[in-house]
């Protein structure tokens, strides 16, 4: 699974050995589970069942943070936030704003790209009732920081909730970023334009708040039409990430 705007060598290799790792043990048993037993709806899918690589445009000034793989979700098709109710919201908010070439994404192989856009998760393997571990968390950043090194014209940070916040914050410190934890609250579509590249919140796109309304398919549009006014009145170019 690579990049959709043609070959990087630097990211190309990075997805690589997302798609490799096994360093943590409950996820590895996980993933391969549902991929083996399958959903009824999904008998005749040939699963993924490895980490879920990052997906989009090498050149984005948009990064969108995740949590993790769906089970019978990316963990089924292989392409993050494709297959499931959760990509159905993001995509279609995704289309309206200019970044995806399309307003759905039901396999990695259905022409879907990304411009401007890449999209990325806290965990890349899908975890057993969609909440990873601490240690786990801590052993995925890794990629994140990585992506951070290679995505050189970032303009803005959309993160999924607030498991994302707290590890792109994490990053942020690790990369040598004075900020304190404690200056930057959750919530919709929240702000933080001090950072470079300027960081915005939102709720994620989980079936569990969509259908209670706590996040609408106007929300997640709107918030995304927002990420494009930030880039389109940032300067030509930002310094870069540490």
């Amino acid at each position: 699974m690579n990049c959709n705007s043609g070959p990087d060598d630097s990211l190309a290799v990075l997805n690589r050995d997302i798609e490799a790792c096994q360093r943590c043990p409950r996820l590895v048993a996980y993933r391969e589970e549902v991929a083996a037993t399958k959903r009824r709806a999904f008998m005749d899918w040939n699963y993924w069942g490895k980490p879920v690589p990052s997906f989009g445009d090498p050149a984005a000034r948009l990064l969108i943070l995740g949590l993790a793989p769906g089970a019978h979700g990316a963990n089924r098709t292989g392409r993050m936030f494709t297959g499931d109710r959760s990509g159905d919201f993001l995509y279609r908010a995704l289309y309206k704003a200019g970044f995806a070439s399309q307003p759905e994404s039901r396999s990695a192989e259905d022409g879907l790209t990304l411009r401007d856009a890449w999209i990325t998760a806290s965990a890349h393997c899908a975890p057993p009732d969609n909440k990873p571990t601490v240690e786990e968390l801590r052993t995925c950043r890794r990629f994140l920081d990585r992506e951070l090194a290679l995505l050189t014209d970032l303009r803005v940070v959309v993160v999924l909730g607030k498991i994302a916040l707290d590890s792109y914050l994490t990053a942020l410190r690790d990369r040598g970023v004075p900020i304190r934890r404690a200056d930057f609250r959750f919530g919709h579509n929240v702000l933080y334009d001090n950072l470079k590249p300027s960081l915005l919140c939102s709720y994620h796109p989980s079936q569990q708040n969509t259908s209670t309304g706590k996040l609408t398919q106007t929300m997640l549009d709107e918030l995304f039409l927002h990420a494009m006014e930030i880039i389109e009145s940032a300067p030509t170019r930002v310094a870069p990430l540490p």
